[in-house]
């Protein structure tokens, strides 16, 4: 009986260390999932906080390019020039990329070909929309800054073609609609200032008016449609026999008006016979008419006939009339009797 009480306490102390052991197992193996479930979730939080990091650094990045935009974009709006404005771009790319060179070049530039050739240098064509502004010639701007560069070369376009609107309306708002020369008033303003310049230097100055001849039986006899083709023929073969600062505009009806800086009676004389003698050979094709036109041109000098605007407009409008009564085709300067 002692025996049987023996095996029997035995056989349930091993019951009993089995169970205990599955359950330290189970504890164990319950505390490694722990483990591996904090490791897993700790790396989660380690790689939530690396991309936090990165979206950071990607944000500031973002935020850094957009206020280098706005600086750049600021900063040319205040310029309504193509190379002062250009000069604070490439400051700019200077200032945010790695580069050796950059250039503008505008269209019909004849060096462009050339510094892009020998010079080794790469184009980026700056346009708005579909029309083509100029180039960008570049070089030494790593791969990793070429997309920085692409989007600071847009927005340089875009300050490119704000200024080409600028200077389009700028022009539209002195020039003539038909014959492309100065309108009046702008014109007068001109004149004023070189007489003005004219009186500080102490510098002589001409001034030109010039009529069509018979332009009214043009008109009657081929129609105005003629009559305008004939005036912007006028217009051009005045522009095309001065100088760079010789101004020119409408003065109204027919007549022109050309005012020549730093000339005398006798470089006076020789600019409106020039002028004269082109048109006096001009063939003017209007439309299925030819023409032949004729010019009367009237001559006064700053500042022997005058120290004031109105005063020479006035001499040489006298003068303009008395090469009408002369039989017109001819050039009259005021004081002088005979007509060219």
């Amino acid at each position: 009986m002692f025996g049987l009480l023996i095996i029997a306490m035995f056989i349930f102390v091993g019951v009993v260390f089995y169970i205990v052991k599955i359950i330290v197992l189970q504890l164990e193996q319950n505390a490694d999932e722990d483990v591996l479930r904090s490791k897993h979730t700790f790396q989660e939080i380690i790689e939530q906080k690396d991309q936090a990091y990165a979206e950071k650094a990607r944000l500031e990045k973002d935020a850094a390019q957009i206020f280098t935009l706005y600086e750049m974009t600021k900063d040319i709006s205040c310029r309504l020039n193509e190379q002062e404005s250009f000069n604070i771009f490439r400051q700019k790319l200077k200032e945010n990329i790695a580069m050796e060179d950059c250039q503008l070049v505008v269209n019909g530039d004849p060096r462009a070909q050339e510094t892009f050739v020998s010079g080794g240098y790469f184009m980026f064509v700056l346009k708005s929309k579909e029309e083509q502004l100029g180039y960008l010639l570049y070089k030494g701007v790593p791969q990793r800054d070429q997309e920085k560069f692409a989007i600071l070369g847009h927005q340089f376009a875009l300050a490119l073609r704000r200024i080409k609107l600028y200077k389009d309306i700028e022009r539209l708002a002195v020039t003539d609609s038909l014959t492309d020369v100065y309108t009046r008033r702008y014109f007068l303003e001109r004149f004023e200032e070189e007489v003005q310049r004219a009186s500080v230097r102490k510098i002589k100055l001409a001034f030109l008016m010039l009529d069509a001849d018979h332009f009214k039986m043009i008109n009657d006899q081929y129609g105005h449609l003629t009559g305008d083709y004939v005036l912007r023929e006028v217009a051009l073969i005045i522009k095309e026999n001065i100088r760079e600062i010789d101004i020119v505009g409408r003065y109204g009806g027919e007549e022109f008006c050309v005012v020549l800086p730093e000339t005398d009676v006798d470089g006076a004389r020789l600019v409106a016979e020039r002028i004269r003698k082109a048109a006096e050979k001009r063939v003017i094709k209007a439309y299925d008419t030819s023409i032949r036109i004729t010019l009367s041109i009237g001559v006064s000098l700053y500042p022997g006939d005058g120290k004031q605007v109105e005063e020479l407009i006035d001499k040489a409008d006298w003068s303009l009339y008395r090469a009408k009564t002369q039989g017109r085709n001819c050039t009259v300067v005021f004081g002088l009797y005979s007509a060219s």
